[in-house]
């Protein structure tokens, strides 16, 4: 037990032998920085430590730092670091073999598994494997658009699918800016995202006038020719932004309308992360395809596809060769991914991210009250998101420099967390303990208190 010289509270299992980064860390990190091409992840780049290994939720750099990890490399270690029964399987089919497009084993068992797990409306499906999110995020746009014939996509405000160029255009957000051109035939409407609602309205009073600007969008922007609407269970990149419950089924009436594929992209919402194996249980929603990956490998480069029978026969994707991936559903990947799922079902890793998500949920919300410049709380499962604002009638966002020092404040303390901005988002491996996701909530109310002392930061 460790008691850092900056916290109040003593420690279980966050643990700060020197002040982050450390001597190694410094030097690791110098030795890489005149090699790696700058663009890294800000939180990487906030941190300046060099990381050593893992056991579940908790993170150790090479300096014997521990770190409460809420970040599970962005959601994707779904069964947090060093899991044994995923070390065990590499290693043995490492052994055998590792790459190429032939049946294997693992690849058909996993499809079975896959395919039985696959949301209501899915029931029958079929998968195709890749590697990268936006890799499966662009073919299931493909296979949209060889099933309808049609070639415009949907997508919403806030969204995120990828960083390639077949997706940039749907991004909701100034993070494609200076990126262009762009794609023709995309198009973008508002997300039912409450807390700041483009209307200024509070639902369900606003009786989903976003549905109804979106609907009325699509007619008098669109070519009358929409092959697909894509949206996310949950917005997990635009801060853990979760809609009503009768938001998703009236698009995906409006993809009925229009003869267009709905797409789910669970790649964050899929695997148990919203506390439900996937984000559409929550609001009942059948959709035609599902994309998926993060958690699908816990940390393999996995992704995929999953889509009604029916859709995945259209031509040209279904030809020899086209729907494909070099790497896709290889069978080292294909084992990892076997595990990943088959875990997450034997450990009830589902409910455990339920379970632990409300009781940190619960200790979250009291913050509203308590700080000034924390405007929202919300989650479902271990998919939590925060806003800090510098006013709670403005909803006028955190100044950057507050909340990186947010951040960092918490990197002293043995938090990792997603902080560093004013959409605060919390996506700790799904096998966190209460114990620890508790503790993780110490360390973050101890910082926010801290922040609190400083109204020149906040206030700025």
């Amino acid at each position: 037990m460790t008691t850092p010289a900056s916290s109040a509270k003593p420690r279980t299992f966050a643990k700060i032998v020197t002040p982050p980064p450390g001597p190694r860390s410094r030097e690791i990190v110098e030795r890489e920085k005149p090699f790696m091409a700058p663009g890294t992840q800000a939180f990487s780049q906030l941190a300046g430590i060099a990381v050593e290994k893992g056991k579940g939720a908790v993170l150790e750099d090479v300096d014997g730092n521990q770190y409460l990890d809420l970040v599970a490399g962005i959601c994707v270690a779904s069964l947090g670091h060093g899991h044994p029964a995923m070390a065990k399987v590499l290693g043995e089919q490492a052994e055998k073999v590792m790459i190429g497009s032939f049946t294997s084993a693992p690849r058909a068992r996993l499809l079975e598994s896959l395919v039985g797990l696959a949301p209501a409306g899915l029931e029958g499906s079929r998968a195709q494997l890749y590697s990268g999110g936006a890799e499966a995020v662009e073919s299931a746009l493909r296979l949209a658009r060889s099933h309808t014939r049609k070639y415009e996509v949907v997508s919403f405000w806030g969204g995120f699918h990828g960083k390639t160029g077949g997706v940039l255009p749907l991004l909701g957000s100034d993070f494609k800016h200076g990126l262009g051109p762009f794609q023709t035939g995309m198009h973008l409407v508002p997300y039912a995202d409450c807390y700041r609602c483009p209307f200024k309205l509070e639902h369900p009073s606003c009786g989903n006038l976003c549905v109804d600007f979106a609907r009325e969008a699509i007619k008098r922007q669109s070519a009358g020719s929409v092959a697909a609407i894509i949206a996310e269970p949950i917005q997990g990149t635009n801060g853990n932004v979760i809609p009503p419950d009768d938001f998703l089924p009236a698009i995906r009436e409006i993809a009925r309308e229009l003869d267009a594929v709905f797409i789910a992209d669970e790649m964050i919402t899929g695997f148990g992360r919203s506390g439900k194996m996937w984000g559409v249980q929550h609001s009942g929603v059948k959709p035609d395809m599902i994309t998926i990956g993060k958690a699908f490998g816990a940390g393999y480069p996995i992704t995929g596809l999953v889509a009604k029978n029916e859709i995945c026969g259209a031509k040209p994707w279904a030809n020899p060769s086209f729907s494909s991936s070099s790497y896709g559903g290889n069978p080292l990947a294909a084992a990892a991914a076997e595990v990943a799922i088959g875990t997450v079902v034997k450990d009830d890793l589902v409910g455990n991210s339920h379970r632990v998500g409300e009781a940190m949920l619960a200790a979250l919300k009291p913050l509203v009250d308590r700080f000034p410049f924390v405007g929202d709380v919300r989650g479902r499962g271990l998919m939590i998101g925060l806003e800090l604002v510098k006013d709670k009638q403005t909803k006028a966002p955190l100044a950057k420099k507050a909340c990186e020092f947010v951040y960092l404040e918490g990197l002293r303390r043995g938090l990792l967390a997603m902080t560093y901005t004013n959409r605060v988002r919390i996506n700790p491996p799904l096998v966190i303990t209460e114990a620890q996701a508790l503790e993780a909530v110490d360390i973050l109310t101890e910082v926010l208190a801290e922040l609190d002392r400083k109204p020149d930061l906040w206030k700025a």
